[in-house]
């Protein structure tokens, strides 16, 4: 054989029974068949074997089943993010023509995306209080397709009564999707409370270090799973394996890294609570949060974002003013990572609420908890 053709062969040449701790990162494209008969293009790989690296290379398939497997899931789909995890679920119940239901407390870019690529396709997404419960049955009409869930809303952080919302949904035979970021698929059991799939933002909790975009979709059952295939191989949602083993190793320290954030949480949401220019504190944790009872009723724990509004002596510019003086805390906007961030939204409203550009939200990193409340101090001196 010719030396040029030796350094293309690809059979390995090294033993083969090497066994490690770690998941290695396998990456290709082309997946090599014994024969013929066996060449197929086929996205159940967890199931049928491998066809395609585009369905997932076995670093992938292996964080898939993890995350099913904590979840409860039928089984679990990685992609590319978390804003790929809404396009996936929309694109997979609903179609032109259909109603779908959102709170209006739910992540911005999935606002975005019914109001954008949705309406663009004559699916009609329609905003609801988070806090309906079961008056969600008055919204429901006949070409209802979807409803989703978010709990804890973004910034606001309400509560939903998601069982009460599965009731009056699957009693009109419609499906019930769950943004299950927040809680990272592990402090709310979405599929013990009736959803029907649930979605969560990888990049949060499970990679845990800013460093890496992901999401997963979970299926509550082989129905769920058999509408979300398809689109997801129709859709090309290809993700890095190299993003997969860091995700992997993030899950390793998910329970560690989860009980350190929620001391410290909490400990910085109850000093704010205290302070005198401080109007209110969102956090699930604390009664005042909207919502607070049902949290307790089927959460197992609080995670590491909240957020707090100044009372109306801070005005806008200097509710900024606080945010520019923070010197530990980093302005950015995606949380739960080991890092704190805080950010502003001086647009946010909700129904009959303007929070007046005073609203700011805090991602509790694993720093020091002392030096995080000497930094809010001293960003607060003078407003």
């Amino acid at each position: 054989m010719d030396w040029r053709t030796k350094l293309l062969d690809p059979t390995p040449q090294a033993r083969q029974d090497y066994r490690s701790l770690v998941t290695p990162v396998y990456r290709g494209s082309t997946v090599v068949f014994e024969e013929q008969a066996a060449v197929t293009d086929d996205w159940r790989q967890a199931e049928n074997g491998y066809s395609y690296g585009l369905y997932g290379t076995p670093t992938a398939l292996e964080l898939a089943s993890r995350i099913a497997g904590i979840e409860g899931a039928r089984e679990s789909l990685i992609v590319p993010g978390g804003q790929a995890a809404i396009a996936l679920i929309y694109l997979s119940y609903c179609q032109a023509g259909s109603h779908a239901l959102v709170p209006i407390s739910a992540y911005g870019p999935n606002k975005a995306m019914a109001e954008g690529l949705m309406r663009g396709l004559n699916v009609e997404v329609e905003a609801y209080d988070p806090l309906i419960g079961a008056g969600i049955a008055d919204l429901i009409r006949e070409n209802t397709a979807l409803i989703w869930c978010e709990s804890p809303g973004s910034v606001t952080m309400d509560i939903q009564d998601v069982p009460a919302i599965v009731v009056a949904a699957h009693k009109s035979g419609v499906a019930v999707a769950l943004d299950n970021t927040y809680a990272a698929g592990v402090m709310f059991d979405a599929f013990a409370h009736g959803v029907d799939v649930s979605m969560q933002a990888l990049t949060k909790y499970v990679g845990g270090h800013s460093d890496l975009l992901l999401g997963s979709v979970s299926a509550r059952d082989d129905a769920a799973y058999g509408k979300l295939g398809p689109i997801y191989q129709q859709l090309g949602l290809a993700v890095s394996p190299d993003d997969c083993s860091l995700a992997l190793r993030g899950l390793q320290t998910l329970a560690v890294r989860l009980d350190a954030l929620e001391r410290a949480t909490l400990r910085v949401a109850r000093w704010l609570q205290e302070h005198s220019i401080v109007d209110e504190v969102f956090h699930p944790a604390l009664p005042d949060c909207p919502g607070h009872e049902i949290w307790k009723r089927d959460f197992t724990g609080s995670t590491s974002v909240f957020s707090f509004t100044f009372k109306e002596s801070v005005s806008a510019e200097k509710a900024k003013s606080f945010i520019d003086a923070l010197n530990i805390f980093k302005i950015g906007m995606s949380w739960g990572g080991v890092n704190s961030l805080a950010v502003i939204y001086p647009d946010l409203k909700r129904p009959n609420r303007d929070f007046g550009g005073r609203i700011v939200r805090l991602n509790i990193g694993l720093e020091d908890t002392d030096d995080l409340i000497a930094d809010l101090e001293q960003a607060m001196q003078g407003l």
